[in-house]
Formats: C-alpha cells, structure tokens, sequence
C-alpha cells in the first residue's frame, strides 16, 4: 500500500473520531480490521498518525483556531475539514514529510471528499500554518 492511501486511511479514522469523540486501541482495531488493513506498514503508520494527533490535539485544534477568521470557530468547520487539517498540520508540524506533499494531498482529499470549497479554505488555513511554522 502507497503512502497516499494510507494516510487517506488515516483520515478516514480521524474523520470517523471526530464524529465519536472518542478514541482507544479497540476503535483502531475495528477499523482496520473493517477495512482488511493487514498490511503491517500501513497499520504502523495509521497507529503512528492517529495517536500522534491525538496527543497534540489541544496543540493542533489551537493552532488551527488562530488561523481562522476572528468569527469563526471550529465547531463551524466541518468534521472532514477538520479531520484533513488536524492530519496536514500534524504532518508539516510533527513530522518530516516536507509540507507541500502535506499540503497537496490534504488539498485531493478535500477534493474526493470534502465541499465544493473545502480544497480553498485547508489551502489557505495550511498556507497560513507554513507561513507561521518555517
């Protein structure tokens, strides 16, 4: 399995989490048995992102706040974009995947899943993220 799909798996989780609200070893095990993930690249690399976000979740929900216009709040931002932001950030910020392969492939995600104007609003909050972050 490539690096794309998995991490569009590990979206997949992110978004199903956000609509959960909850996250333990037995949600990830459901889903990657849902989805005959066997693959033990890709299980390590779903397990890696997904807890690593989790972990820095206040970090990165914060970080995604101030990137927002001053009305805004992340409870108005749809679950598949935050889940695709949570994802890039975590990536450009506590990673080394250069950020724009983070950025790019937020951007055809949001394009396969998300509104006609989510691959514009993660471009320009991600554009933002950068800006700050290097």
């Amino acid at each position: 399995m490539n690096i794309s799909k998995m991490r569009e798996y590990a979206f997949m989780l992110l978004y199903e989490l956000e609509i959960q609200k909850k996250f333990d070893e037995e949600n990830l095990e459901i889903f990657l048995e849902n989805n005959n993930i066997e693959d033990n690249n890709a299980k390590k690399y779903i397990t890696k992102i997904v807890k690593g976000i989790k972990e820095n979740e206040p970090k990165i929900e914060e970080t995604i706040s101030s990137k927002l216009k001053p009305e805004w709040k992340l409870d108005r931002i749809s679950k598949i974009n935050i889940a695709l932001l949570k994802l890039s950030i975590y990536e450009i910020i506590y990673t080394d995947v250069p950020y724009k392969v983070a950025i790019n492939e937020a951007i055809e995600l949001a394009k396969t899943y998300g509104e006609e104007n989510s691959a514009n609003f993660i471009n320009g909050v991600l554009a933002n993220v950068v800006k700050e972050n290097l």
